[in-house]
């Protein structure tokens, strides 16, 4: 019997190419230079995969911030901000607060892709990357993608986004026919698997009944 095997999605990144993200984000590199840096770092990623014998091959999310907040980049209606901006503003500001002290990283360093507007997407969410993926190999290629109940739960803060929608469900909406969206283009584009990522259900699972609002 034969399982194929496959990536879970991200590739750690070198030091390099974080400074990389970091200096994108404060606008002193051009996305044309970063993505120069990051299109090496895929390659080397690529071949590694190849010579471990994986079937199904990523490119590692390496272009991504985190492996969400680059919906900003490609979604209209969308702004980041970190948690610690937040914190005004969730509806349960205790349990928040506690939520924070519980994170192995600094609230300030997590950045959300909230909903401020009507979403509508910009440009494709990974479908030009997979066009890169499959100059680098012939083999089946695997694209990983933010599910919708990660998406709906994380993007919903009401102070900023009840204006656009009045209520969660009608953004979830939205957000599904975005995610449908961009799997035909992928499907179209030759992807042969399309994860959709849904970490934050095995706290669904796990936590009981729980109206606490935390953030993957």
């Amino acid at each position: 019997m034969y399982f194929p095997v496959t990536q879970v999605g991200s590739w750690p990144r070198s030091s390099s190419l974080l400074a990389a993200l970091r200096e994108r984000r404060s606008g002193r590199l051009s996305t044309a230079e970063f993505n120069q840096l990051a299109d090496d770092e895929i390659r080397q990623c690529v071949q590694l995969q190849i010579e471990a014998g994986v079937d199904y091959v990523v490119d590692g999310e390496l272009r991504r911030d985190n492996f969400y907040s680059f919906i900003t980049e490609k979604v209209d209606g969308t702004q980041l901000m970190s948690l610690a901006d937040m914190l005004e503003t969730v509806e349960d500001k205790a349990a928040f607060e506690e939520m924070l002290q519980t994170l192995d990283a600094p609230a300030f360093s997590i950045r959300n892709p909230t909903c401020v507007g009507k979403l509508q997407r910009r440009e494709p969410l990974a479908a030009d990357d997979l066009q890169f993926l499959r100059t680098l190999t012939d083999r089946p290629l695997k694209v990983t993608l933010p599910g919708p109940y990660l998406l709906t739960r994380a993007m919903w803060v009401t102070a900023y986004s009840v204006d656009a929608y009045g209520d969660k469900p009608v953004m979830a909406d939205d957000i599904v026919a975005i995610l449908r969206e961009e799997l035909a283009d992928l499907a179209a584009a030759g992807a042969e698997f399309v994860q959709f990522d849904e970490p934050v259900l095995t706290e669904v699972v796990h936590s009981g009944d729980d109206e606490r609002r935390t953030f993957m």
